[in-house]
């Protein structure tokens, strides 16, 4: 009993204290023994310990990575927010700024789209911008040339009804699919096809790679709200409540 409230002490002091507080060097070898032998008979006893230790260490890594996020959101910020190539919807004039790295094919890039739809709609005051990421492999790399040419070419109104269009495209991407989709939308297919394939639509691609290496983001969609980074889809419910977070 008294090893074991022993072990129980110095466990908690361990996980309270800052860390090298409990040297262990200056124990003999004898009593490092001892001290792991009561530790373990501890926490053999009381195993939510041992999860409750756990699940500290876990908040704390959090936490950690919160604030890391918010220093790469800091220092990425013009890049993230104020890139001349993005397309920008919503309300250009709103308080708080959603950013979304979308890949076309990216199944939870599709669902988020109707979840940011309706948040857009819902709330009046977000700022939308599109960055876009292809990672998913020749379709992918495909849908976002074309979607970039679009813009560069025809503007933003018909860059939105593309986006909308590719998003919701259940077909194979090919050159001929894609040349389609453009005549039936009554744009200059040509134009576009060729503009697909110069530096112009190189450069907006790389630079939003070369972005996303320095944030950290490996996946799709991912999203800058404000100060936060988000990797992956989330609710109408979550993105909301983190844009009135932003809001203070």
């Amino acid at each position: 009993m008294i090893r074991t409230t022993f072990a129980a002490l110095a466990l908690s002091t361990a996980l309270a204290a800052p860390a090298g507080a409990l040297d262990l060097s200056a124990m003999t070898d004898a009593e490092k023994a001892a001290f792991g032998e009561a530790v373990k008979a501890y926490l053999m006893e009381n195993p939510q310990v041992l999860v409750e230790a756990i699940n500290v260490l876990e908040e704390r890594q959090q936490a950690a990575e919160a604030q890391n996020d918010k220093v790469l959101v800091a220092t990425n910020a013009k890049d993230i927010f104020e890139a001349p190539a993005d397309w920008v919807g919503g309300n250009p004039e709103g308080d708080v700024t959603v950013v979304e790295f979308m890949d076309y094919r990216c199944t939870y890039c599709r669902k988020a789209y109707s979840e940011v739809e309706e948040l857009l709609k819902q709330d009046g005051k977000i700022r939308f911008v599109v960055k876009e990421f292809p990672i998913l492999g020749q379709e992918s790399e495909l849908s976002a040339r074309f979607a970039v040419a679009v813009k560069q070419i025809a503007g933003d109104a018909a860059y939105k009804t593309i986006h909308d269009a590719l998003i919701g495209f259940r077909g194979a991407i090919t050159l001929e699919s894609l040349t389609r989709l453009a005549e039936e939308n009554k744009l200059d297919a040509k134009a576009i096809m060729q503009r697909m394939n110069e530096e112009e639509v190189t450069a907006v691609l790389r630079a939003n790679h070369q972005l996303a290496e320095r944030m950290r983001i490996s996946g799709t969609p991912a999203f800058v709200i404000g100060e936060e980074l988000m990797r992956g889809y989330a609710p109408l419910a979550t993105m909301q409540e983190i844009v009135d977070g932003q809001r203070g």
